[in-house]
């Protein structure tokens, strides 16, 4: 077995050489190396049984040890400076878009965004906490703006965001983006990159100049939105005091001991940015492929998929938010309850995003290892002029690293372990939720139960993701 596997290594290899390269996204150059069921059944079971011993402690206990908190001491708040500096940065990147190199991963703008940005930074979001507080390149500008027009940069604009707006706006923005990321053809070109990326940055501070920054990020401006979700789930919790922020250690996830649940269009964000990487996985696979008449070994291009995947991204989110919606009224009606089933849903709808971070995690791990090296050397020479800013532009891309069979076996236990664990994270942060909304523990155990099926049938989906057969 293990002399097929290097076989196997080796063809993907070769065909490694030959593919085109693209900079948000590397495909997996590997193959699963033991029995797909076994990986499957073991998964299902880890998520089954982690529901039933959560059902069995006492809340009030687990309660009491997701409030824990372990002080780290305080910082100073830097917010500003770092701010303009990631500005700095990002109007950098822009003109490097349309002079530097042509190919995408020599071209530091489509590496940043790809990989470092959407990649990068929403796992260390997810593991950390809320870093895009700091290195938003809105906030800074949008201070000194507002500073010279003598209004508050957290302050309300002259305009005002009716409340039933919600996340409407961020919602159909986060569509707009995950429709250019895996549909549009070029996505990876340097200089139409350089042009959605500076439309979007300069649309979002007019809104924040007009609406209030606070208020368009939190409910308009999809990255901030999303970013801040993702950021209550990371181990390091800031409490600003004055000049200064204070830091403490916890618990994954223990920031939603309070969090309120959010209106319905809010619920549909979190499930829209689930349901993306999902179809991202879901549109490269010889299933769905073929159930849409393609030969895989021919596959005809991104433009020849266009109305196909547009329906297909719709069609997934579509199906998650009404599954989702679905298992939430079941276990609602399995315990009577009198609590609004929008309330209900707003507020399980919190435990999709440890899954979306795990998804998140699986399926761009190999883009982030490869495409990583790639963003060192290409921001040495942004402008592909023979610099050499940080020492790295002659640095050696290590392309092996996500092959061979024993980095095979590595990478893809490390995705298998990621969506057990996200899920397993996901029913205890459901369960503890339901604590909230059916005080008595047996109440709240037998409303998560079709949640819980429902997830333990996603883990076994993002299994056979990772290994079924892709194309393109």
């Amino acid at each position: 077995m293990r002399a097929a596997a290097t076989v196997l290594a080796a063809c993907s290899a070769t065909a490694w050489q030959t593919l085109p390269a693209f900079a948000h996204a590397s495909d997996r150059g590997h193959v699963l190396l033991l029995p797909t069921g076994h990986y499957i059944a073991g998964a299902a079971m880890a998520v089954a049984a982690s529901f039933l011993v959560l059902a069995i402690l006492p809340p009030e206990r687990l309660v009491s040890l997701w409030r824990t908190r372990l002080p780290l001491g305080s910082i100073p708040d830097l917010r500003l400076p770092v701010s303009l500096a990631s500005f700095a940065a990002f109007a950098a990147l822009i003109p490097a878009g349309f002079i530097g190199s042509r190919d995408p991963l020599s071209n530091p703008l489509p590496l940043t965004v790809w990989t470092l940005l959407w990649v990068g930074l929403t796992l260390a979001q997810g593991l950390f906490g809320n870093l895009w507080a700091w290195l938003n390149p809105w906030y800074g500008p949008c201070r000194l703006v507002s500073r010279a027009l003598g209004s508050k940069a957290d302050g309300n604009g002259p305009l005002r965001l009716p409340e039933w707006v919600g996340y409407w706006p961020a919602l159909i923005l986060f569509l707009a983006f995950a429709w250019f990321e895996l549909i549009d053809p070029a996505p990876d070109d340097p200089a139409r990159l350089a042009i959605a990326a500076g439309t979007y940055w300069l649309f979002s501070f007019v809104a924040m100049l007009a609406f209030g920054f606070e208020r368009w990020s939190r409910q308009g401006e999809f990255l901030s939105a999303f970013f801040a979700m993702i950021g209550r789930f990371g181990v390091v919790e800031g409490e600003r005091q004055g000049n200064r922020l204070k830091l403490a250690l916890c618990w994954p996830g223990a920031k939603l001991s309070d969090v309120e649940p959010p209106p319905p269009s809010g619920a549909l964000f979190l499930l829209a940015t689930l349901a993306s990487v999902s179809f991202d996985g879901f549109s490269k696979t010889f299933f769905w492929l073929g159930l849409n008449g393609i030969n895989p070994l021919e596959l005809p291009g991104r433009t020849a998929l266009i109305g196909t995947n547009s329906l297909g991204l719709m069609a997934v989110f579509a199906a998650l938010a009404a599954v989702g919606l679905f298992a939430v009224l079941i276990g609602q009606r399995l315990v009577r309850s009198t609590v609004p089933l929008t309330k209900a849903a707003g507020l399980f709808v919190w435990s999709i995003v440890p899954i979306a971070l795990a998804y998140h995690f699986s399926h761009y791990l190999t883009a982030l290892l490869v495409n990583g090296q790639y963003a060192l050397v290409a921001l040495s020479d942004p402008f592909a002029r023979g610099w050499n800013l940080f020492g790295t532009a002659h640095m050696p891309v290590e392309a092996g690293i996500a092959m061979g069979a024993e980095s095979a076996w590595l990478i893809w236990n490390l995705q298998a372990a990621a969506i057990v664990g996200g899920h397993v994270l996901a029913v205890l942060v459901a369960h503890l939720l339901a604590w909230r909304l059916h005080p008595s523990a047996a109440s709240a155990s037998l409303s998560q139960l079709p949640l819980t099926v429902l997830m333990i049938g996603y883990t076994v989906f993002g299994l056979w993701l990772l290994s079924t057969a892709t194309a393109g």
